[in-house]
């Protein structure tokens, strides 16, 4: 019997080896071979890992590459003891 962190490392996999994949609940189920409830949580967890989205038609699909939600930080450097030329 595969865990729930087994089922979540195939589903990632899974979109890892298939950039641009968009699949609903019911074909990541048929993909993957489990159960609708096992799927909802692994989604879920997924989606809010910010490693999946779900688009308007209700896809599952890749978040955007490189995207993590951060607060901007404005840093400024001083450089002292140069002299005007």
């Amino acid at each position: 019997m595969r865990t729930v962190d087994d089922v979540r490392e195939r589903v990632r996999a899974e979109y890892l080896e298939m950039p641009g994949l968009h699949l609903t609940i019911d074909q990541v189920q048929r993909l993957c071979g489990i159960e609708r409830p096992i799927c909802t949580t692994v989604l879920d967890g997924l989606v809010e890992e910010r490693f999946l989205c779900v688009k308007p038609n209700g896809a599952y699909a890749r978040a955007w590459e490189g995207y993590r939600a951060r607060a901007a930080k404005a840093t400024r450097h001083l450089i002292t003891g140069l002299k005007a030329s």
